[in-house]
């Protein structure tokens, strides 16, 4: 059984890892422009969550659910794209990107 749940979770993490990484193109509008920044700054934050996060324990609960490393990982998932926009990576971006069409 403990080779059955390893294996869903680092199915779980590789799905949420590199399904998430947005595709940027520098000719877009301006609004999708930073929609797509803002994009890439969660998966930024979601990366470093994640690395900070590793080691911590009962969260949520102090039981040991099956799903409490994919709650765990979905929780950190929505806060990222909460907070993205708000860290200054998607504006260095945005900055860099636009000034290229003028």
């Amino acid at each position: 059984m403990s080779y059955g749940m390893n294996a869903i979770q680092a199915r779980a993490q590789m799905l949420t890892q590199n399904a998430a990484i947005p595709k940027i193109d520098a000719k877009a509008e301006d609004k999708e422009l930073r929609k797509q920044t803002d994009a890439f700054e969660s998966v930024i934050i979601k990366m470093l969550m994640d690395n900070a996060m590793k080691d911590e324990k009962n969260l949520f609960s102090s039981q040991k659910d099956p799903g409490d490393k994919i709650y765990k990982s979905m929780y950190r998932d929505e806060l990222s794209k909460a907070s993205a926009g708000s860290f200054g990576f998607s504006q260095m971006l945005y900055d860099y990107l636009s000034r290229d069409k003028s």
